[in-house]
């Protein structure tokens, strides 16, 4: 890969780590998808700072069942429709535009939809028939 890509793939998965440090403190901006993005970056630029994200004590397990799996655990389900629910109607009261607020709304169903669709557990393994 040639340094101006690889730049560009760190400088990207920079980015997303800071925002996902961010999202971890302010409750409508979310943690996971930027961390994703990141781990993504970090695999074309740095293998070092992808496996630090894929071993990080707090969001590695997450992370690596995202990856695996295409899991999303019910607390994390939780919380994303809740802060989408909540992000809807502050676009609502902040803006009084019920317009806004219903787009939003179709697009964050949408989005939903896909979240509450993924497994929460990764599958369990296959137990040996007895015939």
């Amino acid at each position: 890969m040639n340094t101006g890509k690889r730049i560009l793939f760190l400088g990207l998965g920079h980015l997303c780590v800071a925002l996902g440090i961010i999202g971890a403190f302010l409750p409508l901006l979310p943690t996971t998808p930027f961390l994703l993005v990141a781990t993504w970056a970090y695999g074309h630029a740095s293998p070092r700072l992808r496996h630090w994200l894929w071993t990080h004590p707090r969001f590695g397990a997450g992370i690596r069942a995202w990856h695996e799996h295409g899991v999303i655990g019910r607390r994390v389900k939780i919380l994303s429709l809740s802060a989408m629910t909540l992000s809807c109607l502050v676009t609502w009261l902040v803006t009084g535009n019920t317009l806004a607020a219903l787009g939003q709304g179709i697009i964050l169903a949408f989005v939903g939809v896909f979240i509450v669709s993924r497994p929460e557990a990764p599958p369990r393994p296959a137990t040996p028939s007895n015939s």
